[in-house]
């Protein structure tokens, strides 16, 4: 049976300089989360490894994250912070070789104006990541998606995870023109997608299991079981439901799914795509059609 892996969180030490996007409408995550913690919250939702994911655009953060992965069975893997943009990024990258638990790179995308996507310095950059093993994670909201689908058709050799689903309105209740856009991402087969980020997205304090259902149902119909990832965006989730409720949720959303597809969406996808050792003997076999450096 493949691991149980969550695929996006993060960890931090908490100040009010860094993390200015944590306003006071989540003062619940203006503290430290840690390693000790995340082994908590893991054990009781019987998660068995993770990937961490960056929460700050410094590569000092993501050399602390590999430091902490470096020391954790429990993290597998490091999603980072480069300035992809950036005239130095292939010396950096070249910096970073070595970390053999660096598994992607992701940039706050959702926070930049319209067009980041189309610029010719950050196209040069994913360029660059072409044969280095490197996942980008596409970190968008609903309105950007038009935008990453020609930016996702320049990089056709390149590996995409959508994080958070691209954040439909979900505490609106529209669905439109999101899952329209979403299936024509979805049709990129270099493309995968993050089943995480959604509670935060509905009213935080009343959403059901109801109300997210037909987002589940439109990922589900665009990507497959085959290019879906189970991941918790905890510490964030907690500013609408507990880690362990997230996971209670998906397992009860996707229950009537065969064995096969579960083991797909609740570790082997994640661990395929990031080549993620989920044995202690290394990557599964197939990550070799994603070589490392």
């Amino acid at each position: 049976m493949t691991p149980a892996l969550d695929a996006h969180h993060h960890l931090w030490r908490y100040t009010r300089e860094e993390y200015g996007w944590i306003d006071d409408s989540m003062s619940a995550l203006q503290r430290d989360f840690l390693l000790a913690e995340l082994e908590s919250v893991t054990a009781s939702a019987g998660i068995d490894g993770t990937v961490v994911v960056q929460a700050r655009q410094t590569v000092e953060e993501t050399r602390w994250l590999l430091e902490i992965a470096r020391c954790s069975s429990l993290v597998r893997g490091v999603v980072g912070w480069c300035d992809i943009a950036g005239a130095g990024f292939s010396g950096e990258l070249d910096s970073l070789a070595g970390e053999s638990k660096l598994v992607g790179l992701r940039h706050v995308v959702q926070a930049e104006p319209q067009g980041f996507l189309d610029a010719p310095e950050f196209n040069r950059g994913v360029r660059a990541m072409q044969g280095t093993g490197l996942v980008y994670d596409l970190l968008i909201v609903e309105r950007q998606l038009e935008e990453a689908t020609r930016f996702v058709d320049r990089h056709p050799r390149q590996v995409f995870v959508l994080d958070h689903i691209a954040k439909p309105r979900i505490a609106a209740g529209e669905i439109e023109p999101w899952k329209t856009r979403l299936a024509e991402l979805a049709r990129r087969p270099n493309v995968w997608c993050k089943l995480s980020g959604m509670v935060t997205e509905a009213d935080w304090k009343s959403w059901t299991a109801e109300d997210l259902a037909p987002y589940f149902d439109a990922v589900v119909e665009a990507f497959g079981p085959g290019r879906l990832m189970a991941g918790s965006d905890w510490p964030v989730c907690l500013a609408a439901c507990s880690y362990a409720r997230w996971w209670e949720l998906l397992r009860q959303q996707f229950s009537s799914y065969s064995e096969t597809e579960m083991s797909a969406i609740f570790g082997g996808c994640a661990a395929e795509v990031y080549g993620l050792e989920v044995t202690g003997q290394g990557p599964p076999a197939s990550f070799q059609r994603f070589p490392k450096w």
